[in-house]
């Protein structure tokens, strides 16, 4: 080399200002700039949807099926005590958080809520002064109905009832008083009913309350307008009352019982259904019947009474006849029985003319009767329906393969028979009994919870329903980290200031080079048009300094 001169590659880059980052912001692109903008404002959505989340907590149901009255209350008390609430369910249930459910409730009642729409006796503690008598009456007679209202609330498919009570005025100048009387209006829940059971209940519940109330004046009618009970039907003796239904349902569970336990241990225990049908009747009869013995046969009959009376008159009469001795003699006796029958009077041989006599006898006897009174016993079987349903013989092989096959006629009427003398099959009473041989048709059994795949378990759709928004508020964070925040940092840590313009370089030949900075030796591409003029510049100002590094890229010199 003839030439050796100092060849000055570049100078240690200064320290970076305090506005670098700001340069730096600035010399990025338009679009790396959007990028960053529009991923700090989806961080932001991000970490607010995350708090708000975390604040949200879990709400459990403080109140249901409130009245406006009572929801509005209770909000307000919620909102002077600073406990956070929530509506769910179109505002007819009231959400508070789970940790704060048991103290609300306890707080509320202290207050003396709910009220409920329904007032009972509570009514009289806010007696008026001077009230009269017709008032107090009234009061009363609200708080009585108020009290048989919630008491039928109590009924789990009630949904809403009210009570109707009549009660007439006591008055001491009337011999025959009114008697009072009820009526229950009851609301039901979608899809439930009352029973005859439960029906009853409520009358007696009513009757038992007021006063001189019987069953019979206490009616009970549904939302649809239908009579549950009545008087209408307690007149008519129609239908069953609940002693009956519970006699009944006793007489075929016994019959039920019999035919199943009789049949089990032939065909198996899961291989037969029964059913027994029962008709009892309930009629009360009784008959009174006298009959009366005839005064006929050998034995005589008993004498109760016996009157005679008798009676006589004589007249003087002229004496007649020869005279002497035997005119003069007194008359015979009457010699008629004291028993039997009656005698023809005799004439007195008096020899008197126009004298009279009367005898009567008057006897009475006794007379055989017999009273019976017969009394029929409630509740006798008229009839009995038996249907009884009996599986094919299933038998297993080694193999484990299962084979049904029916069962043959003989075998059938044996079965038939055993059925018949299990329930006391009367022909004369009507009695029926339909026994049939099918094959039953079986279900596959749903599997356990423990034998369920972990995605379709409960406590796995608890878990996906809880972690989701959390989870993916966390991808879409990561989403813009990765996808918007990472390219635009890179493009912002890409972009170098520009070498000044002007600049020399020289470098003397055949020797290394040593690069700017963090420099590597392998050739970038340009990133932008502002780095490529730059080099431009350097390789017009200093064509030798650009051939000694290019030489020694080609040679793979470091």
């Amino acid at each position: 080399m003839t030439e050796n001169a100092l060849t000055q590659v570049g100078t240690p880059a200064p320290a970076a200002p305090q506005g670098a980052g700001l340069d730096r912001f600035a010399a990025m692109p338009a679009g790396a700039k959007f990028k960053l903008g529009l991923a700090a404002a989806g961080l932001a959505a991000v970490v607010v949807a995350l708090s708000m989340w975390s604040s949200r907590g879990d709400y459990k149901v403080l109140y249901a099926n409130l009245s406006e009255k009572d929801g509005g209350a209770i909000i307000a008390q919620l909102s002077q005590m600073n406990i956070p609430y929530r509506h769910a369910d179109g505002g007819n249930a009231i959400l508070v958080p789970s940790s704060q459910v048991h103290d609300a409730r306890l707080k509320l009642a202290s207050a003396g809520l709910p009220k409920g729409s329904v007032v009972g006796f509570e009514l009289m503690d806010n007696a008026k002064f001077g009230q009269t008598q017709f008032q107090e009456r009234l009061t009363f007679q609200r708080g009585l109905e108020g009290e048989l209202t919630r008491s039928i609330l109590a009924l789990g498919a009630v949904q809403a009832a009210r009570v109707h009570l009549a009660l007439p005025q006591a008055n001491g100048f009337f011999r025959e008083q009114q008697k009072p009387s009820a009526s229950v209006l009851v609301t039901l829940h979608p899809g439930r009913t009352l029973d005859r059971a439960q029906i009853a209940g409520i009358v007696h519940l009513v009757s038992a309350s007021v006063p001189e109330l019987t069953p019979k004046a206490v009616s009970v009618i549904d939302q649809t307008g239908a009579l549950l009970s009545g008087p209408s039907e307690a007149a008519s003796g129609q239908g069953l009352d609940a002693q009956q239904l519970q006699y009944l349902q006793q007489i075929e569970q016994s019959y039920h019982k019999r035919v199943v336990d009789i049949l089990e241990p032939i065909v198996g225990r899961d291989n037969l259904r029964a059913t027994i049908v029962a008709e009892v009747d309930f009629s009360q009869t009784e008959s009174t019947s006298e009959q009366f013995k005839p005064n006929q046969g050998s034995e005589p009959a008993a004498v109760r009474s016996q009157q005679v009376s008798e009676s006589g008159a004589g007249a003087q009469g002229v004496p007649s006849g020869v005279p002497g001795a035997a005119s003069n003699q007194p008359p015979v006796p009457a010699t008629a029985p004291v028993t039997g029958p009656a005698q023809p009077l005799q004439a007195a041989a008096t020899g008197t003319a126009g004298a009279s006599a009367r005898r009567d006898a008057v006897t009475n006897y006794e007379v055989d009767k017999t009273v019976r009174v017969t009394r029929n016993a409630t509740g006798n079987v008229k009839r009995l329906n038996a249907a009884v349903v009996v599986n094919h013989r299933v038998t297993t092989a080694p193999n484990g393969k299962t084979t049904t096959t029916p069962l043959s006629n003989d075998e059938v009427e044996k079965l038939t028979a055993l059925v018949q003398e299990a329930i006391g099959f009367s022909k004369e009473r009507g009695d029926s009994v339909k026994l049939i041989n099918v094959p039953f048709k079986t279900e596959p059994l749903l599997p356990k919870s423990a034998d369920l795949p972990v995605w379709q378990q409960d406590w796995f759709a608890d878990l996906l329903r809880t972690g989701a928004t959390p989870t993916a508020l966390v991808l879409v964070a990561l989403l813009i980290m990765f996808g918007l925040v990472r390219p635009a940092f890179k493009a912002a840590a890409s972009a170098a200031p520009a070498a000044a313009k002007g600049a020399r370089l020289s470098v003397v030949a055949d020797e290394p080079v040593a690069l700017p900075g963090n420099a590597t030796p392998m050739l970038e591409a340009p990133r932008n048009d502002q780095r490529l003029a730059g080099a431009r510049a350097i390789a017009k100002d200093n064509p030798a300094a650009v051939a000694s590094i290019v030489r020694g890229w080609v040679k793979g010199e470091a």
